[in-house]
């Protein structure tokens, strides 16, 4: 919005986050009528409530008594709420500086041993590597690690400004596992389809992830959904312009994001866990019978 549309007469203002005054929410705390933004929103039985409501815990005039742990109120997909929401994000970041410092010390060698490949000649390794020589924990590890400086500050930029949100709306647990599951299937994309001889690194497909993820709940509450998709398509673009990145990992990772994004934010409360915890493992289901069909291609 221009500033001679703010100014003009009767204009309408969009309500704002009370603790986040720049993120824009159509959303409002059911105890104090507060606007609250994803990350600050707390699932309750009715609607939403703030932060500072469910900390406040003692009920006032006509309130019913506290509810027992089971019943008290979470996230927006049914998480524990967390003093921290974003420590999961900082741990994932954490790790993955780690592990580029561990690689800078020691070289190729170490990278070697833990990147992503199909089949093939290793250089500093011993014998033929890969996934198709049983080293599965490749499309794990493999997702930890960075081939240089502007790849990981590219890739830990990205991770903090979309998992920090996403985490506080999904809850600990929910988006680590989400995290995991879409790293895992845009490896295991990879595997499938890339060259058994193209290592492949970094935390790409698991941020492709949350990204869709991010639209999903965007979608849901109604947001702008125009910032994600420009951003979505600028990261699409270069995913398919610049040479050498595996653009088989963003894909995975997207589509495996949207689809379990799907299942945690709009599951029924009812049977919440079981639909976003069955789809995370339909999901690692898939990734098993790709890695399976290429190991028998490659074997």
């Amino acid at each position: 919005m221009d500033q001679a549309a703010a100014d003009a007469p009767g204009a309408r203002s969009v309500p704002v986050c009370y603790r986040h005054p720049d993120r824009e929410t159509g959303v409002r705390c059911t105890r104090c009528d507060r606007p609250i933004c994803p990350e600050c929103m707390v699932d309750a039985s009715v609607g939403f409530q703030c932060p500072d409501c469910v900390r406040g815990g003692a009920p006032g005039p006509g309130d019913a008594a506290p509810a027992p742990a089971d019943n008290r109120p979470r996230t927006l997909a049914g998480g524990t709420l967390s003093r921290d929401p974003r420590l999961v994000t900082k741990v994932l970041i954490g790790l993955n500086l780690a592990l580029f410092l561990v690689k800078l010390s020691l070289g190729d060698v170490f990278t070697n041993q833990l990147d992503l490949i199909g089949r093939a000649y290793a250089p500093h390794l011993t014998g033929i590597q890969g996934v198709a020589e049983g080293q599965w924990y490749r499309l794990l590890t493999s997702m930890f690690l960075h081939g240089g400086y502007v790849h990981i500050l590219f890739n830990m930029l990205s991770l903090w400004w979309i998992g920090g949100p996403l985490e506080g709306a999904l809850g600990r647990a929910r988006y680590l596992t989400l995290y995991l599951v879409c790293g895992l299937a845009g490896g295991a994309l990879t595997y499938l389809l890339a060259a058994p001889n193209q290592p492949s690194l970094g935390a790409s497909g698991a941020i492709f992830g949350l990204f869709g993820a991010t639209a999903v709940l965007m979608r849901r509450l109604r947001y702008d959904m125009r910032p994600v998709i420009v951003l979505l398509v600028v990261n699409l673009i270069i995913t398919f312009g610049v040479p050498g990145i595996a653009w088989q990992a963003h894909i995975g990772g997207l589509v495996a994001g949207v689809v379990v994004g799907y299942a945690m934010i709009h599951a029924p409360r009812e049977r919440r866990a079981l639909i976003q915890y069955g789809a995370c493992a339909l999901v690692l289901l898939v990734v098993a019978v790709l890695t399976l069909v290429r190991t028998l291609q490659l074997t």
